[in-house]
């Protein structure tokens, strides 16, 4: 017992809170971002996903085990990708964007409707009377911790999908751009452009540029959706 007693004292609980909070953050984040784009390519003709059982919020279904490892430790990372045929497109290039731009699109969404939430929690913490219940405090303190951490996360994600470089989501708006003969070239490459995104990530990279992006995307999706504070980290 009293070895126990010295584990459960030494665990870091505030800590380890936190990173489940991360962990199931990192879960609705990625489900939601995988869903959108198949969704999107279900409406524009492909059915591809749905044959595939992806258009489903079983988060088991979608999640990649390095992606989320990444989400939770470094917030960024990724999902399974969707499987999208473009050949099911009328404007094959087109349909390919707009399935791209469909998942960052769901996460600047559900991190606006986190902020909204968290907002409520805030504002009932406000109104708690001092001498009421404890567990109602932190259960609404810890509300608002999961739903801020949420919001960031899911900012983070749509953010760091939109870099241009394969196979994020912002390469593929990228490359729909460009002449056919270049973008079917680029297509067929696209495997190693996964290399060069985890050197970008385990160097440290992209660290400065999204970090100022989450700060500023976070602060105005805080302003829009009436967060009782300034949103600034």
């Amino acid at each position: 017992m009293g070895s126990f007693a010295n584990f459960a004292r030494s665990m870091d609980w505030q800590g380890l809170l936190t990173a489940l909070f991360t962990a199931a953050a990192a879960l609705v984040c990625l489900t939601f971002h995988e869903l959108a784009h198949g969704v999107v390519a279900y409406r524009l003709g492909d059915p591809t996903a749905k044959n595939a059982g992806r258009l489903t919020l079983n988060p088991i279904r979608h999640i990649d085990p390095l992606g989320l490892l990444l989400m939770i430790t470094a917030h960024v990372g990724w999902a399974k990708p969707v499987p999208v045929d473009p050949r099911y497109f009328k404007r094959p290039k087109e349909g390919m964007a707009l399935t791209a731009l469909a998942g960052p699109a769901s996460n600047f969404l559900l991190a606006w409707a986190f902020l909204l939430l968290a907002g409520c929690a805030a504002r009932l913490l406000d109104a708690l009377p001092p001498d009421g219940p404890v567990w109602t405090f932190y259960a609404a303190l810890y509300l608002a911790q999961f739903l801020l951490n949420a919001a960031v996360l899911s900012v983070g994600l749509g953010l760091f999908n939109l870099f241009p470089i394969p196979p994020l989501d912002g390469s593929k708006v990228l490359f729909s751009l460009l002449p056919d003969k270049v973008y079917n070239t680029i297509l067929r490459y696209e495997r190693f452009g996964m290399l060069a995104l985890l050197a970008a990530v385990w160097l440290g990279w992209l660290d400065r540029p999204l970090t100022y992006l989450i700060t500023h995307v976070v602060h105005y999706l805080g302003l829009i959706s009436f967060f009782p504070y300034p949103l600034y980290f």
